[in-house]
């Protein structure tokens, strides 16, 4: 199976890592050969494992560190985009404004509460989790993206962890 992703340009050095470190990291982890130029194309027998390191270099591109995009194959966790491309840029900048929250406290908060990680690159926002960490902190930045109050969405967010905690 083969599968194509492309990354912004300045997170294709992020991809490869020092001396080929973080690709070589990612073949040797899902069983895959990757080739770097100005697309990435990974290649393996197992369908799923391609899968995860295409979602893994899709993270890494996305501004998640690949210590953090690892999480997709060592821990079982997901990868989710909100793509914000259809907005103004005054829209986007306000709607991830309300995400980050004063002095990043928002995004902060969501992840401590959720186990999530967020990362926020040009009109993208990411989250990698569990599906657990994934409900919630999608619930959460739903919320806020829709307008509804910071506490709503951490209320939100805390219900629907406690649902899927039980």
């Amino acid at each position: 199976m083969i599968e194509i992703a492309r990354i912004p340009e300045d997170r294709i050095t992020s991809v490869i890592g020092k001396g080929g470190s973080v690709k070589k990291r990612i073949e040797r982890t899902t069983g895959t050969r990757i080739d770097v130029t100005d697309i990435v194309k990974i290649e393996g027998e197992d369908p799923i494992m391609v899968l995860k390191a295409r979602d893994v270099v899709l993270a890494i591109g996305r501004g998640f560190s690949s210590k953090v995009a690892r999480r997709i194959v060592d821990e079982d966790c997901g990868l989710h985009v909100i793509s914000l491309r259809g907005e103004s840029d005054k829209t986007r900048k306000r709607l991830l404004g309300r995400v980050i929250g004063n002095e990043g406290r928002a995004k902060k908060m969501i992840e401590r509460e959720t186990g999530a990680d967020i990362s926020i690159k040009g009109k993208t926002l990411s989250v990698i989790g569990s599906p657990d960490q994934l409900g919630p902190a999608e619930e959460a930045l739903g919320d806020l993206l829709s307008g509804r109050t910071h506490a709503c969405a951490y209320s939100s967010m805390r219900r629907k962890k406690a649902r899927s905690d039980s």
